[in-house]
């Protein structure tokens, strides 16, 4: 077993993932969600993805110290949506970084920070922001769990960053904490993932999932996308060895009762996987 590893990591050049875990229990044991943040680094510019949860902000701000060393400034902050595990350390990283510009879907924000107002920056699907040498662009959202989340992607290694999207987590005891998705070999994330669907989006249970995993693949192939940087998940490094588990997640955690209705909700035979094939 490779064993946990520290934050922060590189998933890609000049891709850094940061953040910490957040323990709750599931099935008897540990169990912990990751509340990432990520940090893209351009020639002029760099990005802060996420906000991670405010607990957090301490280490992220340590973990972002060790890397800042002759890097650009942090020019922007995207958040892909207006939820405590997103957004949550918002005003402490704007008023950490001075020049940073909130970017993304910023309805409501300016109740809550009227001082930071001139700071924010409506991004809408398509919409682009250039780093230099890079740039980041707001994509379609296929799973949501608020109206105004928006994903985004980075152009030059094609990582896309899609805030709930790829959303599983896994159990502390399994020594996975700061792991990419390839190294822990020992999680069954179809598993975790139903169990991330079944607290958090529960709106799966509710709707035909083959139509999102089909969504999912679309959007995977028309930006070519080589990594996947969840908010809540492990990175993603080889997507085409680890997607169909997350497919599968998705629709085993569709498929099963609520866990307030079961004790033991998820240990059923998951769905099959529908991928509409190309013409």
């Amino acid at each position: 077993m490779i064993g946990p590893k520290e934050l922060p990591r590189e998933i890609a050049p000049g891709v850094f993932w940061l953040g910490d875990c957040l323990e709750q229990r599931a099935n008897g044991k540990i169990y912990h969600t990751y509340n990432a943040a990520s940090l893209l680094v351009g020639n002029d510019a760099s990005m802060i993805i996420e906000t991670g949860h405010p607990k957090d902000f301490p280490k992220i701000e340590q973990q972002l110290a060790t890397l800042k060393k002759g890097l650009p400034p942090v020019k922007y902050l995207f958040v892909t949506h207006q939820e405590t595990p997103h957004a949550g350390g918002l005003g402490r990283i704007l008023h950490r970084f001075p020049e940073a510009i909130l970017c993304g879907d910023i309805s409501d924000y300016h109740w809550a920070f009227p001082q930071y107002v001139h700071r924010m920056k409506s991004l809408r699907e398509g919409d682009e922001l250039d780093l230099g040498g890079r740039k980041f662009v707001v994509v379609e959202p296929v799973i949501r769990d608020l109206r105004t989340t928006w994903w985004g992607f980075d152009t030059k290694e094609r990582v896309l960053f899609p805030g709930d999207g790829f959303a599983y987590s896994h159990y502390h005891e399994d020594g996975h904490c700061g792991l990419f998705a390839e190294e822990a070999i020992s999680l069954d994330i179809p598993e975790v993932s139903a169990v991330f669907a079944d607290r958090a989006l529960f709106w799966t249970k509710f709707t035909d999932m083959n139509l999102y995993v089909n969504r999912l693949q679309y959007l995977m192939d028309k930006y070519d996308v080589q990594y996947i940087a969840p908010t809540h998940g492990l990175p993603i490094l080889n997507p085409k060895v680890t997607l169909p588990k997350i497919k599968e997640g998705l629709l085993f955690g569709s498929s099963v009762p609520e866990s307030g209705t079961e004790s033991d909700p998820i240990h059923t035979k998951p769905k099959k996987v529908f991928v509409k094939e190309d013409d």
